[in-house]
């Protein structure tokens, strides 16, 4: 059985393994499976903007089907000394910058409490068949979702199916509802 650490470093190296073409197909594909999900009646939608660099799921897929439905989009901006995030409505004026770790946040903005949100979709690395989920190892989604509403949804993205083996949670850990991967979701 491996530990979440090692689970995080595997799925880091599988996912450099991944070219730009495979990136942006696998990404289209969970773009195309969203749409088939009955999560569009919500109004507010927190999305995660990718980090290239970690070749995170291209989230610019979703941002168009989210716009092109007209429903509220809003980002974060991570503050590593409280390891918190601040919300921030997506409009045409905000200003998108990468910070120091390569993550594109917006500079200021409208901020969205936190009791809004309805759907958060949701960084990962790995999950399991129970929703869990193993992030950065930081907890700043952890964090997140504890403060959102109960049913507000959480949507995992991910290129990978999940693990054969479940994870062990902490007591502080958030489980998804829905994982939405390039061939399939998986509710829990």
């Amino acid at each position: 059985m491996m530990t979440k650490a090692e689970i995080r470093n595997l799925y880091k190296q599988k996912r450099q393994h991944l070219s730009a073409l495979q990136i942006e197909e696998n990404s289209i594909a969970i773009a195309n499976q969203a749409l088939q999900l009955d999560i569009w009646q919500h109004t507010y939608y927190h999305l995660f903007l990718s980090m290239a660099r970690h070749k995170e799921v291209d989230t610019s897929m979703l941002l168009h089907v989210l716009q092109g439905k007209d429903k509220q989009v809003v980002v974060s901006k991570t503050h590593f000394k409280t390891h918190s995030l601040s919300h921030f409505l997506l409009t045409d004026a905000t200003i998108i910058k990468e910070n120091s770790f390569g993550i594109p946040e917006p500079q200021d903005g409208l901020e969205v409490p936190v009791h809004k949100i309805d759907v958060v979709f949701v960084p990962l690395l790995a999950f399991d068949q129970n929703g869990h989920r193993i992030g950065y190892g930081q907890g700043f989604y952890d964090r997140f979702l504890n403060e959102c509403r109960n049913d507000t949804l959480k949507v995992g993205l991910s290129f990978f199916e999940p693990l054969d083996q479940a994870l062990q949670p902490q007591t502080h850990d958030v489980a998804l509802d829905v994982v939405i991967t390039p061939e399939q979701h998986y509710w829990f």
